[in-house]
């Protein structure tokens, strides 16, 4: 089945809209299509069909597959459904598209009325299981991902399905040492807000589910939405920030985060990732949490949200992480993001190894920045991401910095423009990307400005969620031969978006119309190659973080491939083939010693096999166990990282590596050390007042091991930026090798 793309982030969205009503429809009230729905769909078929890149026949093919994702959209986890609804939805699978261009929307609404009803029987039945008793000493098992599984054939196996979920669900918090009233009151509330959700949908949302369910198939990067999801999308995704720096999705039971914006308190705090799944929020450094599984994104962000200085706690686990995976605590000061935090900053490190020692500046690019309404008004004062990192170059100078690296992890993209100025800072003048749009017209875009602001050794480094502007100015940047790139594969999104407002496209229409963000062109690097489904490649690869092959373009299976075009005419900065042979040789004989590599490795080989298990033990002892498992390997590497930061003598090849200059440190609140200077605090107290009570001592305890978690936290070591600066190092040393070598030859040949 194509990966969930547009379609389902556009779901998410929808659940940020839904606002409680006393007039909230009943589970047996059916939706019908609108008249507007009926115009909505022929519309955008032409326009996609007139003007996307690169559009896709509607057609009887195409429509089995709009069939099967618009009932995966609704039902991705086979857990409603039965194999007979299915048969029965076979009828219209190539009728789908004469549906779609003829604007007849009813198979659409009935195959969700009939998810509705689903739903609020297998809510029913969750609430009757409840009340039994469940054995936890028996060896079975429960199959919480059942995207790839076959339909349940009748009730009976729908009922043994659900009677597994609520067992698993049921020992998950029993696990977390709930008690048995607050569980059933727990999951009580859980089914009901689930089943809520769906029936408080209207036609407009069903509309936006069914219409997409084609659109995602066109490519990933096409989507329309309601009117509702277009008016709101900017204010919800702001509340979503005001509270930790994160953009929230949902994924019909989990709320997960989407994105996490740079600077922001989240992205300070340092643990929360892309994927992971909120279980539930508290407020405060201490107290109870609250249950979220199953609540719409907007109540979530209510929960998140609060006033800037104070504490949300949240239990997440991992993106992949099954049911028997024990939740991590996060604690996160809440607050604004500040424009200064999403800004540009540096580090300068000093790396001493052997006879060497050599001063690196790092910049931490978090996005690529332009204000354009102070640049329109004329404020020649206005904030780029170009004038910042030119202002950066210059403190390097004055520090005497030998090389630069530009960190563009996590860096999304941003403004193009700057992508093209802040190259031109370390090139002359010349191309630095080209586009070609739906019509076939082809554009180069250039830096103008022969000025280079820097000369020296310079390396980037990316991973794979850089994209979009991350990846121009990383391309260009290793076709110029300008800088050696280090890292992981980029995300590879090489394409260019407009959003259209269908109401524009329609005379007289007196109708609230939605939105089509549609992709209308590409980029191409000044090589002729794309960065569309492929990305960068680094010449020098790191160890992947587990499970980030999950991401990218090339996951969906309808992107658009890669492609090329005649190259452009530019000046070769430096053929570094020789250099990067020498680089290489070195990072492979570092890797054999930093046990941080090793680790990775090792949690590569983990999450390999166990990545295809998509079953959960419902035996407490069992789960228990993987638990002990899980905190013997962290604790492992706690170790390991400790003796190694405490060695009297640096290792000869890793050296010692000394940060000099850090500019975000004035920026950051430092709400960990708050913490636990708290923690500590109460700890001491309840020692002074000699502790009798058994809640006092589980407090203290709790406590300690918040205390202890805060203590790794301060272990922890960016061992990829630290190898980045040690490869940029081994260059330096060999360039002036190199010169010490031309030197000598031309005095030989003078004598």
């Amino acid at each position: 089945m194509i990966k969930p793309t547009y379609t389902r982030l556009l779901l998410t969205l929808l659940l940020t809209t839904w606002l409680v009503s006393a007039s909230a429809l009943v589970a047996d009230k059916p939706l019908n299509p609108e008249i507007k729905h009926e115009q909505e769909s022929r519309l955008l078929v032409t326009l996609v069909d007139e003007l996307h890149y690169q559009s896709k026949e509607l057609n009887d093919e195409l429509s089995g597959k709009i069939l099967d994702e618009y009932i995966a959209v609704l039902d991705p986890n086979k857990m409603y459904f039965l194999s007979t609804d299915i048969v029965n939805f076979d009828r219209w699978r190539n009728q789908m598209d004469d549906f779609i261009k003829a604007g007849d929307l009813k198979p659409a609404f009935e195959i969700f009325n009939l998810f509705k009803k689903r739903v609020e029987t297998r809510k029913n039945h969750s609430l009757s299981l409840l009340e039994s008793t469940f054995d936890f000493s028996e060896d079975e098992s429960y199959q919480w991902d059942r995207k790839k599984a076959e339909w349940a054939m009748t009730e009976k196996e729908l009922d043994e399905i659900w009677r597994k979920k609520v067992k698993n669900d049921y020992l998950s918090l029993q696990l977390l040492d709930k008690e048995t009233d607050d569980i059933k009151k727990t999951l009580t509330k859980r089914y009901k807000v689930m089943a809520k959700r769906v029936n408080d949908l209207k036609s407009d949302d069903v509309f936006q589910y069914f219409i997409n369910a084609y659109l995602s198939l066109v490519e990933p990067h096409t989507g329309y939405m309601s009117p509702i999801t277009s008016e709101n999308f900017d204010m919800n995704m702001s509340l979503s920030l005001e509270g930790i720096g994160a953009v929230l999705m949902n994924d019909g039971e989990y709320t997960q985060i989407n994105t996490i914006v740079k600077g922001g308190p989240a992205d300070l705090e340092g643990t929360l990732k892309k994927g992971d799944k909120i279980l539930a929020v508290g407020q405060g450094s201490e107290g109870t949490f609250e249950d979220v599984v199953g609540w719409g994104i907007e109540d979530v962000v209510q929960l998140i949200r609060g006033e800037k200085g104070s504490t949300v706690r949240m239990r997440v686990i991992g993106e992949d992480d099954g049911p028997d995976t024990p939740p991590t605590i996060i604690r996160i000061v809440r607050d604004k993001v500040k424009l200064e935090q999403q800004a540009a900053q540096y580090k300068i490190l000093e790396i001493k190894e052997g006879g060497a020692q050599h001063k690196i500046g790092v910049i931490d690019l978090p996005t690529f920045y332009l204000d354009f309404a102070a640049l329109r008004a004329g404020d020649s004062d206005y904030r780029s991401t170009t004038k910042d990192v030119k202002k950066i170059l210059e403190t390097f100078k004055k520090e005497e910095v030998q090389g630069v690296v530009v960190d563009l992890r996590n860096n999304g993209g941003g403004s193009l423009y700057e992508a093209i100025n802040l190259s031109g800072l370390f090139i002359e003048r010349g191309p630095v990307v080209q586009t070609k749009t739906y019509s076939g017209k082809k554009d180069v875009k250039k830096d103008v400005d022969p000025r280079i602001e820097w000369e020296g050794p310079m390396m980037v480094m990316v991973n794979r969620f850089s994209a979009s502007a991350s990846e121009i100015f990383a391309a260009a940047m290793q076709d110029y031969g300008r800088a050696v790139v280090v890292g992981n594969q980029t995300y590879g999104k090489g394409t260019i978006q407009n959003v259209m407002k269908l109401a524009d496209y329609i005379e007289d229409n007196e109708e609230e119309l939605g939105q089509l963000k549609m992709t209308m062109g590409q980029f191409f690097r000044i090589n002729g190659g794309s960065t569309q489904n492929r990305g960068v490649i680094p010449d020098i690869e790191f160890p992947a973080s587990p499970g980030s092959d999950k991401y990218g373009e090339s996951e969906y299976e309808n992107a658009l491939p890669w492609s090329s075009i005649a190259p452009s005419d530019y000046n070769l900065y430096a053929d570094l083939s020789d250099e990067i042979v020498y680089l290489k040789q070195r990072f492979n004989e570092r890797s054999k010693v930093n046990f941080e590599f090793d680790f990775l490795e090792k949690e590569n080989q983990l999450y390999q096999a166990e990545k295809d298990d998509l079953t959960v033990s419902l035996s407490a002892e069992t789960r228990q166990q993987k638990v002990k498992e899980r905190e013997q390997r962290k604790e492992a590497r706690k170790v390991k990282r400790k003796a190694m930061l405490e060695a009297t003598e640096p290792n000869p090849l890793l050296g010692e590596i000394t940060v000099l200059v850090d500019s975000a440190e004035d920026l950051i609140v430092d709400a960990e050390k708050e913490s636990s200077d708290k923690a500590t605090q109460k700890i001491a107290e309840k020692d002074a007042q000699l502790i009798d009570s058994p809640n006092d001592k589980e407090e203290v305890e709790t406590l300690q091991e918040e205390t202890d978690e805060e203590d790794e936290d301060e272990l922890y070591v960016d061992f990829r930026l630290h190898e980045s600066a040690r490869i940029l190092s081994d260059l330096i040393d060999f360039n002036q090798r190199r010169l010490v070598a031309k030197h000598d030859k031309n005095n030989d040949e003078e004598n």
